[in-house]
């Protein structure tokens, strides 16, 4: 499972269109938001959506970073005039914020705009995903910094694979809700199964509140499970995971690898750390990759880790050719200035169901398009993996490094996992 947080805006359209159904039809929500980016035409968006000229607005920046009320970045109950400017105000300017976790400073690129919703209450409910179980929290103290109300928040955990349907959700909630106990566990019980089946990890409304007797959330957080794109595509629909607040914005290459990712349901991901880095990873698993990476660190070469990132879940010979290549595209752009050689490790642990050599058969092949780059930038291979198929993968890769001429060397399961990181590194320092 992979959290990758998305904008209130998606988090918002996906609650209303799955809420009627996971209600079975008692709670409607009519997400009156629209999304403005660096390329909006706002003049098209208030002809799309004619309730922005008439209704009262609230406008705030959709980043995913919180505070911002505090930050001086919520714009509430204006005009659409009013919103405009205020954004157009905004709009790629660097701002410092300042969140429970420090300073961040980045530029404002997105905001949501909304209808204005008056109201006198705010309630607080969250739900988390854990291994074994999942948790809802909930409080009368909503609209808060609901860290300094923590001793109003009360508990439900939920044990993995239960049916929220045999659980008093009722019971666990507060008294002083009165006459809206009942409504607010159908509320519970109804985002609960949106969460599940939309596989959110991670769902917050700080606050919701009551407008009659609909309930309407209004400041939304959440992370979906982004292992699931390919299961969820339909339900999802276009979905943005954007970088946060302060990151540097994707490159191509990394947007690319998004949308392999998306056309499976095995699980490609990369994350450009250093382009000028000397030390690539080309690992299969997640856990593997983690592994790889702390290793690079721990002998001392952050500085020099290039990318981050898996091919995992069994990715056919073509997915596995153009992730490869990818990152042979990404390595080979230049040397390195004071010409020391590369280092590309092919590592993973030994797989369970991946076909070791129908993978390598799409990693030769990128390599053999790649070879006279890899060539002009003194790039060295090491190789280790284990799984089905592997002694047919390991072979293979051997013979490609004598046939191009390149310098691969080709280790299996009865070598550490990565011993190899070790190797290249050895090798680096001379």
């Amino acid at each position: 499972m992979a959290e990758r947080g998305i904008r209130e805006y998606d988090a918002k359209r996906l609650i209303a269109k799955a809420l009627p159904e996971f209600s079975d039809g008692k709670f409607r929500y009519d997400a009156k938001c629209v999304l403005i980016g660096p390329e909006t035409d706002m003049d098209k968006v208030a002809e799309e959506n004619p309730w922005l000229k008439t209704e009262k607005l609230v406008a705030k920046p959709d980043q995913l970073f919180g505070k911002r009320g505090k930050n001086n970045l919520l714009y509430v109950n204006k005009t659409w005039d009013e919103v405009k400017k205020w954004i157009r105000e905004r709009m790629n300017k660097e701002v410092t914020i300042i969140q429970t976790t420090g300073k961040t400073t980045g530029i404002l690129t997105h905001f949501l705009v909304e209808k204005f919703v008056p109201h006198d209450e705010e309630y607080y409910l969250a739900i988390t995903t854990h291994r074994e179980k999942d948790t809802i929290h909930f409080s009368t103290k909503g609209g808060v910094d609901i860290e300094e109300v923590w001793d109003t928040v009360v508990t439900l955990d939920i044990p993995i694979l239960s049916n929220i349907e045999e659980v008093d959700v009722e019971g666990f909630l507060p008294e002083e809700l009165g006459d809206k106990k009942k409504k607010v566990a159908e509320f519970i019980t109804s985002i609960y199964r949106i969460l599940v089946d939309y596989h959110f990890t991670y769902l917050e409304f700080n606050p919701f509140t009551f407008v009659g007797d609909e309930i309407v959330p209004l400041d939304t957080v959440a992370k979906l499970d982004d292992y699931a794109s390919y299961q969820c595509a339909e339900k999802w629909g276009k979905i943005e995971f954007p970088s946060s607040f302060g990151m540097p914005p994707k490159t191509e290459e990394e947007k690319y690898v998004e949308e392999l990712d998306e056309r499976t349901g095995a699980s490609l991901k990369l994350t450009l750390l250093n382009p000028k880095g000397r030390v690539w990873n080309l690992v299969a698993g997640g856990g593997a990759s983690v592994i790889y990476a702390d290793t690079v660190v721990d002998l001392g070469y952050g500085d020099e880790l290039a990318n981050y990132g898996e091919y995992s879940g069994n990715p056919t010979t073509e997915l596995t050719y153009e992730y490869t290549k990818t990152i042979l595209k990404l390595m080979t752009k230049e040397k390195d200035p004071q010409g020391r050689p590369k280092y590309l490790i092919i590592g993973g642990g030994i797989a369970n169901f991946t076909d070791v050599a129908k993978t390598f058969t799409g990693i030769i092949q990128a390599i053999e398009e790649y070879a006279d780059k890899l060539k002009e930038t003194n790039v060295k291979i090491y190789v280790r993996r284990g799984g089905p198929n592997y002694k047919e993968g390991l072979r293979k890769m051997k013979e490609l490094g004598e046939r191009l001429g390149l310098p691969i060397e080709v280790y299996g399961p009865e070598t550490h996992m990565t011993k190899i990181v070790s190797m290249a590194l050895s090798e680096k320092k001379r």
